[in-house]
């Protein structure tokens, strides 16, 4: 189909009547008018459905990966509490392994046995003030022993073979006028706080 748009003069266009307009100049304005027409449907009708649309479907995703997550969560459920069992067991295990009040003289007790049995010298052991944590509390000896290299391994492997947590810290080494090692060291172990002390230590 060919228009002849040599008929369209725009000076002589009566625009109140359409009728009497050419056939291209017709087929032109409704052309327009349905582009006017659809791009504003477009935006008042299509764009906010795609929007929401789009945000339907993020939702969805959320959604999807929510479940996903709680159903792992369900099926290893079982796995889940097996797991806690085993940790409570592991910490009442290290709970036995802290001293209790009574029993601290006789750790350092212990730690000279296996300092001696080692081949250290001692010139000073002795307990420290306490140092109240949230759920434990710290109790440090100061340590200072005389030998060599080899005596300090054994010393510091005896010590960590101890039935009771013993932890070695700040360790200082200087060399004495006839050769041997001066060793400088904090031991630490640890006494798990009863309910009632933590209690009291709230303010």
């Amino acid at each position: 189909m060919k228009f002849d748009f040599s008929e369209i003069d725009i000076n002589n266009i009566d625009f109140e009547n359409m009728g009497s307009w050419p056939k291209a100049l017709k087929i032109i304005a409704v052309s327009l008018a349905a582009v006017v027409v659809i791009v504003a449907s477009y935006f008042l009708l299509v764009d906010s459905k795609i929007t929401a649309l789009n945000e339907a479907q993020a939702q969805e995703q959320t959604l999807r990966m929510t479940y996903q997550a709680k159903y792992g969560a369900a099926a290893n459920l079982e796995l889940y509490v097996q797991q806690m069992n085993d940790m409570e067991e592991l910490f009442a295990t290290l709970l036995k392994r802290l001293p209790a009040s009574h029993e601290t003289p006789g750790l350092v007790d212990d730690i000279t046995f296996v300092g001696t049995a080692s081949g250290l010298m001692f010139l000073g052991i002795n307990w420290m003030p306490e140092i109240s944590k949230e759920f434990y509390t710290e109790l440090p000896i100061t340590i200072e022993v005389v030998g060599n290299y080899h005596e300090f391994g054994q010393f510091v492997s005896r010590v960590a073979e101890l039935p009771r947590i013993v932890t070695l810290h700040d360790f200082k080494i200087t060399q004495l006028n006839d050769g041997r090692l001066n060793l400088n060291v904090v031991a630490k172990t640890y006494r798990y706080k009863q309910q009632s002390e933590m209690v009291e230590a709230t303010p």
